[in-house]
């Protein structure tokens, strides 16, 4: 009897005869991709794509992005999707800036969110392993009431910090740099060592991937399966709310109630994406960093190219969604194909 799951959470990877450039491109394509893309849209727009303001422009915009894209990751390690991020980075952004105009400490509203966040991740997972809801309904659900919640506390307004109640060190959290490399990114990229580090030098991480490839085999050698994803939902949370602090401080004063769910497909995304890369089959840390980057060079380049069209980011965002998915839901029929018939092949001789 086929492990089937077992087989799917390796469908990318390149098979034990593939030849060193098959290897290369197969692990390492979207590294090339990004690459090409880079080295086109520089071809053609040279005097406003490659260039240092323009880096910086794009490092300091998609720090939260690339925190979400994060977010969205770590769940889908353990075989879950949290739809409910891009919801609540919005409610949160709202929050870590209402709570300093009433008064609050911006150490203790940091503090607060994080701890929301982390309630918010625990609320997940109950429905998810306690009521045994399906992720995709349970954390689309807590979406919509996070998101009523939201224009519940703001009226459907925007918060504006007309007299600057606001501490001058919040806003430096979007505003500092290390030399040219605007300081959000900074963090995000350290968020994404982090991750790594977890994801493939320790043992939770192993134990994330195997719970996510084979929940009962998991559970049979041990690992306590419920633990793993309800820990893959608290951190998933958490970087949500790490998210809307970023977010708040760098809007300037003003928080909408309506942006988080803007968030959410580029997350998407760039999570699915990274799961072409890096570890083929399996979403990683390094993989969802790539796929920030391809995503946000494909859409600032063809943003320079054609100018005024706002259309181009969800067109780009929602084409790349469809082509990682398709590529590995193709991938991962071939290899179980492969995989069944060199189980049935020993029958056949028989």
């Amino acid at each position: 009897m086929p492990t089937h799951t077992s087989v799917r959470s390796t469908a990318l990877e390149p098979r034990r005869s593939a030849s060193a450039g098959q290897r290369l491109v197969t692990v390492y394509g979207m590294v090339l991709v990004a690459v090409a893309l880079f080295l086109f849209f520089t071809a053609l727009a040279p005097d406003t794509f490659a260039t240092g303001l323009n880096f910086r422009l794009l490092a300091a915009g998609n720090a939260v992005p690339l925190v979400l894209a994060l977010a969205v990751t770590v769940p889908m390690i353990a075989g879950k999707i949290d739809l409910s991020a891009g919801y609540a980075l919005g409610l949160w952004q709202v929050l870590a800036l209402s709570l300093q105009l009433k008064g609050f400490d911006y150490r203790l509203v940091i503090v607060l969110v994080l701890v929301g966040g982390a309630v918010v991740g625990l609320v997940n997972a109950l429905l998810v392993e306690l009521a045994q809801v399906d992720s995709f309904v349970a954390t689309l659900a807590t979406g919509q009431v996070i998101f009523s919640i939201t224009y519940w506390y703001t009226g459907g307004k925007q918060v504006v910090d007309a007299e600057g109640a606001r501490a001058a060190y919040f806003d430096a959290i979007a505003t500092w740099s290390l030399g040219p490399i605007p300081g959000p990114f900074v963090l995000a990229v350290l968020l994404v060592v982090v991750l790594w580090v977890v994801l493939e030098r320790l043992p939770i991480g192993r134990y994330l991937y195997a719970v996510g490839a084979n929940p009962r085999a998991a559970e049979l050698t041990g690992i306590r399966r419920r633990r793993y994803v309800v820990g893959s939902m608290v951190a998933s949370g958490v970087l949500c709310a790490i998210a809307g602090i970023l977010l708040a401080a760098r809007q300037g004063g003003v928080a909408q109630a309506n942006i988080g769910p803007d968030f959410l497909l580029p997350a998407l995304a760039a999570a699915f994406l990274g799961s072409t890369t890096i570890r083929p089959g399996r979403v990683n840390a390094w993989g969802t960093l790539l796929g920030v980057v391809v995503t946000t060079i494909g859409i600032s380049g063809l943003q320079q190219l054609l100018p005024g069209r706002f259309y181009l980011e969800p067109l780009f965002n929602g084409l790349t969604l469809v082509a990682a998915i398709t590529i590995a839901s193709v991938a991962s029929r071939k290899r179980l194909a492969r995989a069944e018939k060199h189980q049935l092949a020993p029958e056949v001789v028989k």
